[in-house]
């Protein structure tokens, strides 16, 4: 991964029988004193949503703990929206 380009990734779940359309964005970006950050945002498809930043010593550690949310959260049903970003 090169420090210049913001890579995210971009899921959703819907469920029209339960009128559910949630997102969840996951991206991994450098932080302003070089730490890499995890950077998690979610909730309801068209309304603003909520955000929050991990910082993690090494992008291994970054790129590790997205992968865990990843499984996560196909787990619960979200599904990747093709390769956005760069990332798998």
């Amino acid at each position: 991964m090169s420090d210049d380009t913001i890579q995210y990734l971009v899921l959703d779940r819907c469920d029209p029988t339960c009128n559910m359309a949630r997102y969840y964005v996951l991206s991994i970006e450098t932080s302003l004193f070089g730490d890499a950050s995890l950077i998690r945002e979610w909730g309801r498809i068209g309304r603003p949503g909520q955000t929050r930043i991990e910082l993690y010593e090494t992008q291994s550690m970054a790129v590790e703990a997205l992968e865990t949310w990843l499984q996560r959260k196909r787990r619960r049903g979200y599904v990747a929206q093709g390769r956005v970003g760069g990332l798998p």
